[in-house]
């Protein structure tokens, strides 16, 4: 009854407007009064500082300022020149740079919305100039942005390996596979979607020929940082936090190669990165208070039995998960999904058999899916926001198919679990 009362009041007021974090907080302290009194709050020091004492959380700064750094320094906008002469010629042209530009984006970022920023500004004017239609660039975009969540390294897995205590090298892992059949699936769709309909896209003649070697450098640093930093994590050479602390070393290195690095571009950088980490960090602290809070009701063990007991079947299970997330993600950020969702939820893991590693590439596909979720999808507004000739309605309408590629993956995943596991079960072998 107590769990109810709480997730009710958390509801509440994150639907009257509160932020999620603070919501979450004052939350979990109403919890954690109901169960043990006033007496319950002298243990959160110690509640406190085990959550902010993680070497895990450390990754996520490091992470934020790689990308920050290539963002601000203007190198993210290289990328997209530099795939554009390459994959422009394909049928649906810069389409495709959409997609592969946040692919690879993914791959130094570890965030959805800094991923479909980083492009988006660089990408949706030119589009425009060149005649693209403004709906499916901006589908594509979208769609695009929310590989950064999927695709290593990701902050989302984590915030999801912080709650769990799973392995962020195997997490890292097993969204490899995921994203790269993500990202064929969008191009597939856009291939024939223009073959059907030559004119969503201008001729092939109309693009720039910068030249394939100019091309490939401006791709190459990008390449060349996640060869580094992943590699690293994979030859056990670094830790995730280690391999984050490189990457940001690495971007500095590559913004002064390219001279497009100063001290503005550094106070810059740095100040983003503490905002963002410091959001990101706070919510996760708040969520650590509200997980306490949920291992003191014994919620997510009663909330196994009762599933079981319902004859609920693993299936049923894992499609009630997409449905309660993609509802979820119309007024949820989804870190906070994360975050808030798994202390109740992973206990229930055990009793269906579901492998944890396999269960976050789940979880963090259906945040992806959360994202793209109207009216508030987190997304569908970044992208938005990058191109003031468009609507919202255009960025909703352009996004519903990529919508439903995602959730044919996610059928994908539940029927083929390899597809997660195979990679992180080999390179352990």
């Amino acid at each position: 009854m107590e769990a109810i009362l709480v997730i009710g009041l958390l509801i509440g007021l994150i639907l009257g407007g509160l932020w999620v974090h603070i919501a979450v907080g004052i939350s979990a302290l109403f919890y954690i009064v109901m169960l043990q009194g006033f007496n319950g709050l002298k243990s959160l020091g110690l509640v406190s500082w085990g959550a902010a004492d993680s070497y895990t959380l450390s990754a996520i700064p490091l992470f934020v300022l790689m990308a920050e750094i290539l963002l601000c320094s203007g190198l993210s906008s290289r990328l997209f020149t530099g795939l554009a002469p390459i994959v422009g010629r394909l049928p649906g042209g810069l389409f495709h740079t959409n997609v592969i530009g946040c692919g690879i984006f993914a791959a130094v970022s570890g965030g959805s919305a800094s991923t479909a920023a980083a492009i988006g500004t660089v990408a949706l004017p030119e589009l425009g100039r060149l005649g693209y239609n403004k709906r499916l660039a901006a589908g594509s975009l979208a769609a695009g942005g929310t590989l950064g969540i999927l695709i290593p390294p990701s902050i989302t897995m984590i915030v999801y390996a912080t709650f769990t205590e799973t392995s962020i090298p195997k997490l890292f892992m097993a969204g490899v596979l995921p994203g790269i059949l993500l990202i064929g699936l969008y191009l597939s769709y856009i291939f024939i979607r223009v073959k059907i309909n030559p004119g969503l896209a201008p001729s092939r003649e109309t693009l720039e020929n910068k030249g394939l070697i100019s091309s490939l450098l401006n791709v190459f640093p990008f390449v060349l940082l996640i060869g580094v930093v992943m590699g690293s994590i994979y030859g056990g050479i670094a830790t995730p936090t280690e391999a984050g602390a490189i990457g940001a070393v690495g971007a500095m290195i590559i913004a002064g190669v390219f001279r497009s690095i100063n001290v503005g571009v550094v106070q810059k950088s740095l100040h983003r990165t503490l905002v963002m980490s410091g959001n990101i960090l706070f919510i996760v602290f708040v969520s650590m208070l509200f997980a306490y809070a949920t291992a003191l009701s014994g919620f997510g063990e009663t909330l196994a039995v009762w599933l079981k007991e319902a004859g609920l079947s693993k299936i049923e299970f894992l499609l009630a998960a997409l449905v309660f997330y993609a509802v979820l993600g119309c007024f949820m950020e989804g870190l906070g999904m994360i975050a808030i969702t798994v202390p109740i939820i992973y206990p229930t893991l055990a009793a269906y058999g579901i492998d944890p590693i396999w269960f976050g590439i789940y979880m963090v596909i259906l945040v992806e899916l959360g994202q793209l979720t109207p009216p508030l999808g987190v997304i569908l507004f970044v992208v938005a926001s990058t191109w003031r000739k468009l609507k919202i309605e255009d960025v909703v309408l352009g996004t519903l198919p990529f919508f439903i590629l995602i959730v044919l993956l996610i059928f994908i995943l539940i029927g083929f679990p390899e597809l997660a596991l195979w990679l992180p079960n080999k390179m352990l072998s």
